[in-house]
């Protein structure tokens, strides 16, 4: 099996603004001396692993990412009859495997006698979140539940060798495929197989201002005409050049079998070409497909394409000059580097050659 699938995606959206700065702008960055708008890679890689497409294919295989499974196993162990005090101390032990928890403080717990009932379980409920965000796979959050079940049960507090919850051996494709990180327990980390760059457009572009004004559908006009609000929000349209590399014999690695393996790199190929980033689709339903892959196997060193755009694509025909462009500098760097692939498949929806399924075929045999 080669080592590396190279994949260089060209989608063209529309107004939108898919990716949020701070102060609500599309996010920008300076590129060959131009203005390109950009979404990241993180943006991304949440937009493909919460996808319904990701789901299906992938069922049972993904993970759970969040900082508050300790109010999950607390709830669980409240409705099975344990008492307040006990359910905190053991959903702690529980959450606390997979990092630092909040906790109270000597002044939070001396707050708690002066705030009502609300505000005090919302306290205590908060005080066993992590830290830090954790990725919990399938394997590890059936364990928690199992050992949940099991002190409900026999109304207990768990065991030390019961609180060996965390897993090396996993099948949660979102985390072999975008790694994972516990700062407090390094033996359980996984190495990301694949690295996502963020998204470029192809040209220049300026962020522009959409003023708006809603109408007050109960407001007759008889003393007041205007709007019942004003708004303005900031768009961008382009054409995105992704650049993907999976290290397939990583990914088998992380994952338990060669048949999941294949499956993981089918579920990202299709959703890298055909899920969009859910920022702002009410306002722009930005919705679209990769007009154009180029994917690469082989055992090279693997390179992004990005460089095909530093100088701004131009032209009236901007799709068919960014295919071209991308498509000249990987014949270059061949003839400069040497072959970077032993076998390459491609996906126009400009012309109308090739296919989603031949390009899986391709990545995935």
């Amino acid at each position: 099996m080669t080592r590396f699938l190279q994949l260089h995606l060209l989608t063209a959206y529309a107004p939108s603004n898919l990716n949020r700065d701070d102060l609500g702008r599309p996010k920008t960055a300076m590129f060959g001396n131009a203005t390109r708008l950009r979404v990241s890679s993180q943006s991304l890689k949440r937009a493909w692993r919460t996808s319904d497409l990701f789901k299906q294919a992938l069922d049972g295989h993904l993970g759970t990412r969040t900082k508050a499974m300790g109010r999950e196993v607390f709830k669980a162990l409240e409705a099975a009859g344990i008492k307040e005090k006990e359910a905190l101390a053991w959903a702690g032990s529980i959450a606390g495997e997979f990092g630092k928890l909040k906790g109270l403080s000597k002044t939070d717990e001396k707050k708690l006698k002066e705030v009502d009932e609300a505000e005090r379980r919302e306290a205590l409920l908060t005080s066993l979140e992590i830290e830090q965000l954790a990725h919990f796979s399938p394997e590890e959050r059936h364990a928690i539940d199992t050992l949940t079940a099991t002190l409900s049960a026999e109304q207990r507090a768990p065991e030390k060798a019961e609180l060996a919850l965390l897993r090396e051996d996993h099948s949660a494709v979102d985390i072999a495929l975008f790694g994972r990180m516990l700062a407090a327990s390094p033996r359980y980390n996984t190495e990301a197989a694949a690295q996502v760059a963020h998204a470029l457009t192809v040209h220049k572009v300026a962020v522009e201002d959409d003023f708006f004004s809603a109408v007050d559908d109960l407001n007759a006009g008889d003393e007041d005409k205007g709007a019942g609000h004003l708004g303005e929000t900031e768009f961008g349209a382009g054409l995105f050049y992704q650049y993907i590399c999976i290290d397939r014999t990583l990914l088998r690695d992380n994952l338990p079998d060669a048949a999941l393996t294949a499956k993981a790199i089918a579920a990202l190929i299709e959703a890298a070409a055909t899920v969009a980033p859910t920022g702002k689709q009410n306002s722009f339903a930005s919705r679209a497909r990769a007009s154009y892959i180029l994917a690469e196997k082989g055992d090279a060193q693997p390179r992004s394409l990005a460089v095909a755009f530093m100088q701004p694509v131009g032209g009236n025909r901007q799709l068919d000059e960014a295919i071209q462009a991308l498509e000249q500098s990987c014949e270059n760097q061949d003839k400069v580097y040497g072959p970077c692939a032993e076998g390459r498949e491609r996906l126009n929806a400009v012309t109308g050659k090739g296919s989603l399924a031949q390009l899986i075929a391709f990545a995935t045999e």
